[in-house]
């Protein structure tokens, strides 16, 4: 779990479902930002339902996901996405992550991703509080979020 404390980077989304969010519109806010593909099992057991959770548990916490397809574009279209987020009951917004030609998606470029799930919380400011790769036990990002939460400097 690695805490970075440096400007978060802004998200490059090519389409939202669900209202359309900047980074620096929800300064003044927490965010989480949960990074999945739908076609990813630790996501769809570990990294969604988390999201999920803290969305339904923490009003103060804005959550956004962000698809960051870097296989199997051919299955995972924005029509298989929607379907798939009202399956699962997702009610947080998610953003497709753009792609430009490269491997991988631009802004799971940006963050320096290893892969999917991802979990990032961005601080009251803009910077990046954490960015972990994997599954993330509930009592640690709990106390990340109420760390970032409570954080004085972010009032």
């Amino acid at each position: 779990m690695a805490s970075r404390h440096y400007p978060a980077p802004e998200l490059d989304v090519s389409e939202w479902i669900g209202t359309p969010h900047t980074l620096e519109e929800l300064r003044g806010k927490v965010v989480l930002i949960e990074t999945f593909q739908m076609l990813c099992p630790g996501c769809v057991r570990y990294g969604l339902p988390q999201a999920q959770k803290v969305h339904r548990a923490f009003p103060q916490v804005t959550v956004l996901g962000l698809h960051t397809v870097f296989e199997h574009h051919e299955v995972t279209g924005v029509d298989a996405l929607k379907v798939f987020l009202s399956e699962f009951r997702m009610t947080f917004p998610v953003g497709i992550d753009r792609q430009d030609g490269g491997m991988l998606p631009v802004t799971m470029r940006k963050y320096g991703l290893e892969g999917t799930p991802s979990t990032l919380v961005v601080d009251r400011e803009g910077g990046l509080a954490l960015s972990h790769f994997g599954q993330l036990d509930d009592l640690a990002l709990g106390a990340v979020l109420g760390q970032v939460m409570a954080d004085g400097r972010n009032e």
